[in-house]
């Protein structure tokens, strides 16, 4: 009987060690990766260049975690028309509710920290983005990936 109890205790203090390690959100740090040196939205050679980097085929790949939240995976093909090498790029991903709001979005370095040092012109890369922690009841009518960044060679 002794060894049952004891059992029992160990189980609910393994499985509540494992929900407390699992549902502690992120460290945050000093915000979203930034590229040094890039071109950023707002900028009139950003705008001039927006339409020559191009993110499409975007889809989305979702699950259901055993703790009760969302994991979205977000694909895109990534085309590089510029002329030029980029050998810096920064794509955010956002899942969008029907109000136009964020519902969790993620700013990520694909070059260079990515699986390429750079996209030279007329050429292609895949990009993914993770998203977690979506909670089941929110609201995902689009989503949405974009470049956030771009440096040239």
């Amino acid at each position: 009987m002794i060894f049952v109890i004891v059992g029992i205790i160990s189980a609910l203090l393994v499985a509540g060690l494992i929900y407390f390690f699992l549902a502690q959100p992120p460290s945050t740090g000093s915000g979203p990766p930034r590229l040094a040196g890039a071109l950023r939205p707002g900028s009139p050679e950003f705008e001039r260049i927006r339409e020559r980097v191009v993110v499409d085929g975007i889809e989305a790949f979702e699950s259901t975690r055993p703790l009760g939240d969302i994991v979205m995976e977000l694909r895109a093909t990534v085309r590089n028309f510029t002329g030029r090498t980029i050998n810096g790029l920064e794509i955010r991903g956002a899942v969008i509710d029907s109000e136009g709001n964020s519902v969790k979005e993620r700013t990520v370095i694909f070059i260079p920290t990515g699986r390429q040092a750079e996209l030279e012109a007329n050429r292609t890369m895949q990009a993914r983005i993770m998203l977690d922690q979506i909670r089941k009841d929110a609201v995902r009518a689009d989503i949405k990936m974009e470049v956030a960044g771009v440096r040239f060679k």
